[in-house]
């Protein structure tokens, strides 16, 4: 994250994106359109003494990613039809060359292919059963395309 132009996509309180803005990230983009929680993301930076972590209340998924190098998702892919828009976005930003990472508790939503799992954590699952179809919450990297990819759903 040191020195790169990092955007939080479905930032939510905004932990990613305060963890960026904590790694050395020169600029930190926290993105949700719940008006919530970006009054919560601005809160929880003041409450972290983390400034610079600008909020886009906007949905930016038809958009460029704000030319950021990294691309985080914490949670971002929590209902199908959100997760194809997500997952399109996020394929669109590793295409223009973008570090692209997501992390999902196993909802079931990510296509065999589409991304590499990174990293895998065995814990208990909280909440409702639909959240987590899987049984291993994971980090994924998405790929650069260079060979066909599988066909996402369309919404």
């Amino acid at each position: 994250m040191a020195g790169r132009r990092v955007l939080d996509v479905a930032s939510g309180s905004g932990l990613v994106a305060i963890a960026a803005a904590r790694a050395g990230a020169a600029e930190v983009l926290a993105n949700d359109i719940d008006p919530y929680a970006t009054a919560a993301i601005k809160a929880n930076a003041v409450a972290n003494d983390v400034g610079g972590v600008t909020c886009l209340p906007h949905d930016l998924l038809d958009g460029d990613g704000e030319g950021a190098d990294v691309i985080l998702a914490g949670d971002g892919l929590y209902e199908e039809g959100l997760a194809v828009r997500v997952l399109k976005f996020l394929t669109r930003q590793a295409a223009r060359g973008a570090l692209v990472l997501a992390g999902d508790p196993g909802r079931g939503h990510v296509p065999d292919g589409l991304m590499d799992r990174v990293a895998a954590y065995d814990r208990p699952h909280l909440g409702p059963a639909d959240d987590h179809r899987e049984r291993r919450p994971a980090v994924f990297r998405a790929r650069r395309p260079e060979s066909p990819l599988p066909e996402l759903p369309r919404t």
